[in-house]
């Protein structure tokens, strides 16, 4: 299954936009699917407050899985995670002109009874799956 599939598959079972991209990445780099996805849980909407885009956190979890700094005084792989974490972002925001999830859905879902209004306007079931879909085929396109 390609990870476009993966993603919008855990998209659709109801995982949040950051758990879905990076979960759909994780076992590739040593992670185990389910430790991917609580390590997410808490990023989908916009970290819960209409910030960045869940499924752009999720991405940045995905470059920092693969490429982050764990040893002391890396400083290739500092500066090789903050490059390709600046790449994504821009591109991300190419496709929107913006990465904050409020400003992607056109209302703020951690306000009021937003959430459930945004789910009455399938919001999550059309541009929320096409943040999760770009922000995989974006990481694939970077080469992960």
């Amino acid at each position: 299954m390609e990870k476009t599939e993966i993603a919008t598959e855990l998209f659709r079972q109801n995982f949040n936009c950051a758990q879905s991209v990076f979960a759909a990445f994780a076992e590739d780099y040593g992670l185990p699917q389910e430790t991917a996805l609580k390590i997410a849980g808490g990023l989908g909407g916009g970290v819960r407050c209409g910030e960045i885009c869940g499924a752009a956190t999720g991405a940045v979890l995905v470059i920092g899985l693969k490429n982050g700094q764990s040893v002391q005084g890396d400083m290739d792989s500092k500066a090789l995670c903050d490059s390709e974490t600046a790449e994504f972002m821009k591109r991300f925001r190419e496709l929107r002109g913006c990465v904050a999830c409020r400003d992607i859905l056109g209302i703020d879902i951690s306000v009021g009874n937003n959430r459930m209004k945004a789910k009455e306007l399938n919001l999550f079931g059309t541009i929320c799956v096409d943040m999760v879909t770009n922000a995989v085929e974006i990481l694939e396109d970077m080469g992960y």
